[in-house]
């Protein structure tokens, strides 16, 4: 069989593209049904019909919304396998997909990445430990003491006790509860499916009604869908306590950014952390960037380097099971 692997540049420059690339050779060398790899830069969707050509298998693809339909599998008959080496994935026709035999599958590399990052943003909310840091250097350049001044230039948060309302439960979302409830969080969460089994029994289970209204944190890790875009709306926010913090490592468009903007104008929200805004990649600011009380990331979650090694690990081994005829992380 052969494949095509498409690995951009990993968002630091660190480990380099040619590091990636060199351990997708190690790892794939241990599948010899595999007999040809070619490696492409950063996948375009622009260019889906010239990466997918005549291969058996396409690795590292974006799949977004009625990308693949009957056409591309009429156009590309030799394809059987296609992995996105992310979690998210949007509409495939699948009826078309299972009558030409083309398996699909994510990878679940970084539910405590992501997790991590999350709790990483609700921390510098709460503390804002470098803007304390350079406080003090800048106060110990001048000479200044801070014992005559003020020591503390941002609110600083305790979350012990305080109440965080997960949104999506699922491997991502199942982390941060664990990390919440480390900080003596009360946590509790909405997903569309109650969760069964004993790692979710110290969570309280709600609606999302409830979780709005009770939570001090909310944090988002729901997919995106039809279902779930803008979820978080003005009316949504309208029952959240005054002064809750907002966390969103999901995808930008599950909350109406022009809802969110207002809340974080007036204080009915306090401050929010997003590794996610609607509508990226961007070129240039949308208002959410004007609100001081919002810090923003580039969607750079996934970034360590421990989870791009990981990440192709787990997508070798999904690609050894699909070849063994036991396929996992199926879409």
């Amino acid at each position: 069989m052969k494949a095509v692997v498409c690995q951009g540049t990993p968002v630091g420059g660190a480990p380099s593209r040619e590091a990636i690339v060199d351990y997708w050779r190690e790892q794939l060398a241990a599948v010899p049904e595999i007999t040809q790899v070619d490696y492409k830069d950063n996948f375009s969707a622009a260019q889906l019909d010239e990466i997918a050509a005549d291969y058996d298998v396409l690795i590292g693809v974006w799949i977004g919304d009625d990308m693949f339909d009957r056409a591309f599998y009429e156009k590309h008959p030799n394809l059987k396998y296609v992995s996105t080496l992310g979690h998210g994935f949007g509409r495939i026709d699948h009826e078309a997909a299972h009558e030409h035999g083309v398996t699909f599958t994510n990878t679940i590399y970084g539910d405590m990445t992501i997790a991590q990052y999350a709790m990483g943003l609700l921390l510098n909310i709460c503390h804002h430990v470098d803007r304390e840091a350079v406080y003090y250097k800048e106060s110990l350049e001048h000479h200044e003491s801070l014992y005559q001044k003020q020591h503390v230039v941002t609110r600083q948060i305790e979350l012990y006790e305080k109440t965080i309302g997960i949104v999506g439960l699922g491997a991502i979302g199942l982390w941060m509860a664990k990390m919440a409830a480390g900080f003596g969080m009360k946590v509790v969460a909405y997903s569309r499916h109650k969760k069964e089994g004993a790692q979710y029994d110290f969570i309280e289970q709600v609606s999302l009604d409830e979780l709005l209204t009770q939570s001090d944190v909310i944090s988002i890790h729901c997919p995106l869908t039809d279902e779930t875009k803008h979820m978080i709306d003005a009316a949504a926010i309208d029952k959240m306590k005054d002064g809750v913090i907002l966390i969103n490592t999901a995808r930008g468009a599950i909350i109406d950014e022009a809802a969110m903007v207002e809340a974080l104008k007036s204080g009915k929200i306090y401050a929010a952390g997003l590794d996610v805004v609607t509508g990226e990649p961007l070129s240039e600011k949308t208002p959410i960037f004007d609100c001081a009380n919002a810090e923003i990331t580039a969607h750079i979650a996934w970034a360590p380097a421990e989870a791009r090694y990981r990440t192709v690990r787990i997508a070798v081994e999904n690609l050894k099971n699909w070849i063994a005829g036991n396929p996992t992380s199926v879409i």
